[in-house]
């Protein structure tokens, strides 16, 4: 069947505002590549620099309206303004297949791997999380997701009591459970999330540790570690529900914020969090801190 392909043209700093859009509104794929024939050279591993001007692709069925789609889109959180777009309409093809050709085995830290389905793990003895794209947010290709992987990474939840807040995919839930979490709540107010969650849980024999809720539903006994890799608005209002769920002295990592958002994300957690910056990718950073005793 033919498909609508829509075209939105992003500085980097929109890219992944737009990206969680799409998917929410129920993109098949999402797909980013460079709007400007700028050339990226070799990255870091497990990095993923975006161009100055870059073209986000969105793929949605055929009885899409193209101009229903772009008013849902515009009152997304998030967007203040739409960039510039096109709507078009394509030919079947194996889109999967193609996204797949853009998603390939990733690692982050010194261990552990993202490896969609159609491939052998590069390392069987790692750390091995089996992800394929789909319709949640989450793959570990942006950064904001590779710096919370990686913090997991060189500090491995054994034994402890996990909440991944946001959890789009589950794959911070995913690490974590891999990583020897003995219990991990993961928590999202898309109902599609949750089921990508529980899914990607199955795929990787999680089931018996990770449970995924809407944020009403959640049991509120106070974990030993939260990650919330969501945007710079809803942390500093989530601040006081995210302190309530966090044990005296457990850990907190936040990101899915730019550099210039940090100081107010880290008022908005005082005095019971003292949050400092722990990494930053790009214009994205990473924040990590203890609750008081």
């Amino acid at each position: 069947m033919p498909w609508v392909q829509l075209k939105l043209y992003v500085a980097p700093q929109q890219a992944e505002v737009i990206e969680t859009a799409l998917t929410r509104l129920g993109a098949a794929a999402v797909t980013m590549q460079d709007a400007a024939d700028q050339p990226l050279f070799e990255p870091p591993l497990g990095t993923t620099p975006l161009w100055e001007h870059t073209e986000i692709t969105g793929l949605f069925p055929a009885e899409t309206d193209s101009d229903a789609l772009i008013a849902q889109l515009i009152q997304q959180p998030g967007i203040d303004t739409l960039p510039h777009w096109k709507a078009e309409i394509l030919e079947d093809q194996d889109w999967t297949s193609a996204w797949l050709d853009r998603f390939k085995p990733m690692r982050f830290g010194n261990r552990l791997w993202i490896c969609p389905s159609a491939y052998s793990p590069p390392e069987p003895d790692a750390v091995n999380i089996f992800l394929d794209p789909g319709l949640a947010f989450g793959t570990g290709t942006h950064p904001t997701t590779a710096m919370c992987l990686e913090w997991l990474d060189g500090h491995p939840p054994q034994d402890l009591d996990v909440i991944d807040y946001g959890c789009g995919s589950g794959i911070l839930a995913l690490a974590a459970g891999k990583l020897g979490a003995a219990n991990i709540r993961a928590v999202d107010n898309d109902p599609q999330a949750l089921l990508a969650t529980r899914d990607n849980s199955a795929n990787n024999a999680l089931t018996d540790r990770i449970q995924a809720f809407l944020p009403e539903q959640v049991p509120t006994a106070p974990c030993d570690l939260l990650l919330a890799n969501i945007l710079a608005g809803p942390l500093a209002q989530l601040a006081p529900t995210l302190t309530a769920l966090l044990k005296p002295g457990g850990h907190l990592v936040l990101s899915g914020l730019l550099a210039g958002q940090a100081e107010e994300t880290i008022r908005a957690y005082r005095p019971g969090i003292e949050l400092t910056i722990h990494a930053q990718k790009e214009e994205w950073i990473c924040l990590h801190g203890q609750r008081q005793a």
